[in-house]
């Protein structure tokens, strides 16, 4: 009921975790595997291995989470190694993630990922709000247009790109034209709603150390929004560029939703901090409980189906 063809291969169902959650190491990319997630990524790689911001950076908070990781990750030569190990050993194609500080950075990972034997899907992440004193690339249209002009001079693989939240009509119009130019196989939208603050009613302090408290915000706090980039990009974009839904996802009604939306793919984040991998059994069997009452045998006979008030 579930099944979902993602390119040329069709997982069991479209959940997967958000990179940067449960991802960091090998062992836990391993649970995510053992889970019933239909798809997994890795934590998303930068050229040397960093530390990340100092902690607290991540709190889970009573309608989502406030985080302000800082990539901590450990390096791109740790995830490829896995990624070909895993490749050699499961038929799902691995979606492996990269996110350079910089332009340059991103232009070297997408080359050892183009020179590598791996023939997954790659993910650039244009949109981390973490890294002090670095910019949301995804926010400077002309930046993005250039980079994928550069990164597609060279790269030949499936590559999708992981974008920040937009809040005004003429930005979805605007992206939505660079991106077409270009043969992305998706967008994923949304990363975290950027440098958002949460309060501890109990010492008035802020919950995480890093840039006096400021961080990414996700959970239930963000599914309004992440609902009207994912439909704003579907209905903009053209087909063959696919959409990952992410943001908000704690249930299967949110699943349900995103997919109504447009989206093929689900990533689920904060919940999954929360809740461990058991949330994708979860979400996965309380999506199948409302296509069957609805009369849904399958994903693509509602997909993209949203109504709207005439």
């Amino acid at each position: 009921m579930l099944k979902t063809t993602f390119l040329d291969y069709t997982y069991d169902n479209p959940l997967m975790n958000a990179s940067g959650v449960h991802c960091m190491t090998g062992s836990e990319l391993d649970e995510l595997a053992a889970s019933k997630a239909g798809a997994l990524i890795t934590k998303s790689a930068t050229l040397a291995e960093r530390a990340g911001n100092p902690e607290p950076r991540y709190a889970d908070v009573p309608l989502g989470s406030i985080n302000s990781m800082g990539l901590p990750n450990h390096g791109v030569a740790y995830y490829l190694d896995y990624a070909l190990n895993y490749q050699e050993n499961h038929d799902a194609p691995l979606f492996f993630s990269v996110a350079g500080t910089s332009v340059q950075e991103n232009i070297d990972l997408l080359q050892k990922v183009q020179d590598s034997g791996f023939s997954g899907i790659t993910e650039l992440n244009l949109s981390c709000p973490n890294v002090p004193g670095k910019p949301q690339v995804a926010y400077d249209f002309p930046l993005t247009e250039d980079i994928l002009t550069r990164v597609f001079s060279f790269f030949t693989k499936p590559l999708g790109v992981k974008l920040p939240p937009y809040f005004d009509m003429a930005h979805f119009d605007q992206m939505a034209a660079i991106l077409n130019k270009f043969p992305l196989v998706y967008v994923n939208s949304i990363n975290s709603i950027g440098n958002g603050l949460y309060i501890d009613e109990a010492s008035d302090e802020v919950v995480i150390r890093p840039k006096g408290g400021f961080g990414g915000i996700g959970g239930e706090y963000v599914k309004p929004t992440a609902l009207a980039n994912v439909r704003a990009f579907y209905t903009r974009l053209k087909p063959e560029i696919k959409i990952i839904g992410t943001g908000g996802i704690l249930t299967g009604q949110d699943a349900y939703e995103h997919l109504l939306c447009g989206a093929t793919m689900l990533q689920v984040g904060t919940q999954l901090h929360k809740e461990g991998p058991a949330v994708f059994e979860r979400i996965a069997g309380e999506l199948e409980a409302i296509m069957e009452q609805k009369g849904y045998r399958t994903i693509d006979e509602f997909r993209g189906q949203l109504k709207t008030i005439n």
